[in-house]
């Protein structure tokens, strides 16, 4: 005795700009399904817009999807390979008078319906028996009665035919348009569960219909197929609770890996905006999500799409990353052409490239892992290190111009490092003992030294990276300063 079917479950975006993060997160939660239930996840790409699809946006989908640890179990599958089976599908619905030609304009259907109650076609072409070559095919709506979506989201929704007009399911030109193409798709490929974002609800009540006559229809459309099951995902919203813009660049999965976001960071907090594991943990295992993962429950609320909790979320994983680990994962930022970079949005670093040490990075780098949120922030903090000069923040040098203490400390740093032992607790003891000569704070003690070296006030601890740059190479630019300030 054989089991239920194992689930199958698609992410079908299309190909029309780089994965929007609400993409990410439908694509997540149809990943989570699968592997929580040991079903299948299918990547289908919707292309059949020529006009507005590029093939590299495929490319870019499935490299994005990669980088997330989401590969498909099958496909990608392109839309536009399937025409054939598109056409069948086509020809059973006219056969059985499900559709209809229609040759209204757009204009012609204003002029008639303008003041209706009902907006929308008005079905006037569905009993004049045009003929189809040439023509728009709508399908013929039900005039009375309802269609009933249970959603494992939102619960039972009621459609009511009567304000459902009679829509057009292929173009004049012949392609079959995103409701029939789908309806078909799900059939072939057996989908057990549709996990989409709300927006598409309304759609809905439309495919069923599609999918009830080619039950009727018979023959090559396929004969009965059972219905998926429905899960619409609750939208994503800004600060303002607006709906997120999928023509935001900076919104795009592709974005935020640039800017140095980890994988990790990103699939956790996605998971989270509309779904939760028990208890109130922002830091969920890929283990965790995957065995508690249940579309019931999933929340029908708006989910809060907030950057600012996810660049904090991204510096927790980035602090609890081992130093090699984190080395290899900031080497795109700091080595031009390092192995792992993935595309050229990410800015070659600010130094030769001829001047750049590992040893030195390597020893730097758990200082700079634990002021970070983002990859992209690393080249800001070591940048010093190999440029032959640092470039000078001006605000903060203009401070440093205005503290009458600036010339003395530069003046005994100088005197101090000529002569002591040139490891990092020597320098420290030596500067610590020089700031104390002097009635100020350690902050603004400290400033006149962390800028001639670095170029800005603030950044990692000031001593290592003093004894990383050698005596030699610190002592030239404390004099460089102090000459800068006019001091002898």
């Amino acid at each position: 005795m054989t089991g239920p079917p194992t689930p199958r479950v698609r992410f079908a975006p299309s190909p029309t700009g780089e994965l929007h993060v609400g993409s990410a997160r439908t694509s997540l939660f149809n990943w989570l399904f699968a592997r929580h239930t040991g079903g299948t996840f299918i990547l289908r790409i919707e292309d059949t817009d020529a006009e507005r699809n590029r093939p590299e946006w495929v490319d870019g989908i499935l490299s994005a999807l990669s980088w997330l640890g989401m590969d498909p179990d099958e496909g990608p599958i392109l839309q536009s390979t399937r025409f054939d089976r598109y056409a069948v599908a086509i020809d059973a619905l006219w056969a059985a008078g499900a559709l209809y030609a229609c040759d209204c304009t757009r204009e012609d259907i204003d002029a008639r319906t303008k003041g209706n109650a009902t907006p929308g076609y008005d079905g006037h072409c569905a009993d004049r028996g045009l003929e189809r070559s040439g023509r728009a095919l709508r399908f013929r709506t039900p005039e009375v009665g309802t269609t009933l979506i249970r959603d494992l989201v939102r619960g039972d929704v009621t459609f009511p035919h009567a304000s459902m007009e009679d829509f057009v399911c292929v173009k004049s030109s012949g392609q079959p348009l995103f409701i029939l193409a789908n309806v078909v798709d799900d059939r072939d490929m057996t989908i057990s569960h549709v996990i989409r974002g709300e927006d598409l609800l309304p759609t809905t009540p439309k495919g069923v219909l599609v999918w009830q006559a080619l039950d009727a229809a018979g023959g090559g459309a396929g004969g009965d197929v059972a219905l998926p099951v429905f899960a619409h995902l609750p939208m994503l919203v800004n600060a303002q609770r607006k709906k997120l813009s999928k023509r935001d660049g900076h919104l795009a999965v592709e974005a935020y890996r640039d800017q140095g976001y980890l994988a990790v960071a990103i699939r956790n907090y996605l998971a989270l905006l509309g779904w939760s594991p028990p208890g109130d943990a922002e830091k969920v295992d890929l283990d965790t999500m995957i065995r508690g993962f249940a579309l019931e429950d999933v929340h029908h609320a708006p989910a809060f799409f907030d950057v600012k909790k996810l660049a904090h979320l991204n510096g927790e994983y980035i602090r609890e990353m081992p130093t090699a680990d984190f080395v290899a994962a900031a080497a795109p930022w700091v080595t031009p052409g390092a192995v792992g970079t993935e595309t050229a949005a990410i800015a070659s670093p600010p130094w030769p490239p001829e001047r750049f040490d590992p040893a030195v990075f390597g020893a730097m780098a758990p200082l700079v892992q634990e002021r970070v949120t983002v990859l992209e922030e690393v080249p800001a903090m070591v940048d010093f290190l190999f440029q032959a000069d640092p470039v000078m923040d001006p605000d903060g040098w203009r401070r440093v111009e205005g503290d009458s203490a600036a010339p003395g400390i530069l003046a005994g740093a100088i005197a101090a490092y000529e002569t002591c032992e040139w490891t990092t607790e020597a320098v420290k003891d030596v500067t610590v003992a020089l700031w104390s000569t002097f009635d100020v704070s350690a902050k603004r003690a400290q400033a006149p030294i962390r800028m001639a070296v670095t170029g800005r006030t603030v950044g990692p601890p000031l001593f290592e990276p003093l004894a990383l740059l050698g005596r030699d190479e610190v002592l030239r630019r404390l004099r460089a300063a102090a000459e800068r300030l006019g001091t002898p």
